[in-house]
């Protein structure tokens, strides 16, 4: 009951500074939020006209179409990125090559997140010009510094024993790769390529106001405008999009991770604190002697065989 109580007040505690905060946040910027005038971003746009139905017209929205840009550019970045990151994160593990190999695969992975996607986004913009090209080439490049760091750090962390067998048969390097490491740590890779999704996500919302693509466009738009009451409206449909989404990738990636090999996720989990399993009700009957491994109740019966 203590437990109990102690986590419904942190729970309590922390709902009440949220919307503390929310609080705060409308009062500060109410002119903004409340106007109408900024959420027309979730009109249809003038021109071209849309061709939807009536209940469809928001999918014509600039809010929706850079929104949805966004997402498609964090998903194409982050396929190319887990394609190009996986040889290099074989190529790092220092349980899998020598370190002629793994330091110069290490120094490109570095080299790859040295700079924040921001930064590889204006180098792409130049070279390639405007749009979301340069955004999926610039989060593309970061996911293999991201996503090769924590493969790499996954496979030296395997069980020595499968690759010890692997070696002990004669199997080459890509053999071992392709046919030990890989499916041994197969739902470390998963997750993280879930995770990767859901912070190319984040950083795309912020690579277009750069020029290279997606919502960020509309945002530097605007801004330029000084038409700061759409702004405020296309942070706010930020917010809950990347919200959404890092729930959806919560739940994802516990199916993936060793907690969940005993109890399924539930979508409660993601809010509330866990639940301590009640303890098991052992009857003294079943009891097992550790002197004459024999069950106290079965003794009990053998010395007193009247009572039988």
């Amino acid at each position: 009951m203590i437990r109990i109580n102690r986590e419904l007040r942190e729970l309590l505690v922390s709902v009440t500074v949220l919307i503390l905060g929310f609080w705060i946040i409308l009062t500060l910027t109410s002119g903004l939020v409340w106007d109408w005038n900024g959420w027309r971003v979730i009109e249809p746009q003038s021109y071209p006209p849309c061709e939807a139905n009536m209940f469809l017209q928001f999918t014509c929205s600039t809010a929706w179409i850079g929104m949805v840009e966004t997402i498609k550019i964090a998903i194409l970045a982050t396929f190319f990125g887990m394609i190009l990151s996986l040889p290099m994160g074989l190529l790092s593990a220092r349980n899998l090559f020598p370190q002629y190999v793994t330091y110069p695969s290490r120094a490109v992975v570095s080299a790859c997140r040295s700079l924040p996607s921001l930064i590889w986004a204006i180098i792409f913009v130049i070279i390639v010009g405007l749009g979301p090209t340069a955004g999926i080439l610039a989060m593309t490049i970061y996911t293999v510094g991201y996503l090769g760091k924590m493969q790499y750090e996954a496979i030296e962390g395997m069980n020595s024993a499968p690759l010890e067998a692997a070696n002990a048969m004669g199997l080459t390097k890509a053999e071992v790769s392709f046919w030990v490491v890989i499916p041994e740590t197969a739902n470390h890779l998963i997750a993280q390529m879930i995770f990767m999704f859901e912070y190319n996500v984040r950083s795309g919302t912020v690579i277009g106001i750069v020029g290279a693509g997606g919502i960020g466009y509309y945002i530097n738009l605007y801004l330029k405008f000084l038409q700061y009451e759409r702004v405020a409206a296309y942070l706010i449909i930020i917010f809950l999009v990347v919200l959404l989404i890092d729930l959806v990738s919560i739940y994802l990636r516990s199916f993936f991770t060793d907690e969940s090999e005993n109890t399924k996720p539930t979508w409660s989990g993601v809010f509330l604190p866990p639940k301590d399993d009640p303890p098991e009700v052992v009857n003294i009957r079943d009891r097992i002697d550790p002197v004459t491994d024999v069950k106290i109740g079965e003794d009990n019966q053998a010395s007193n065989p009247q009572q039988s």
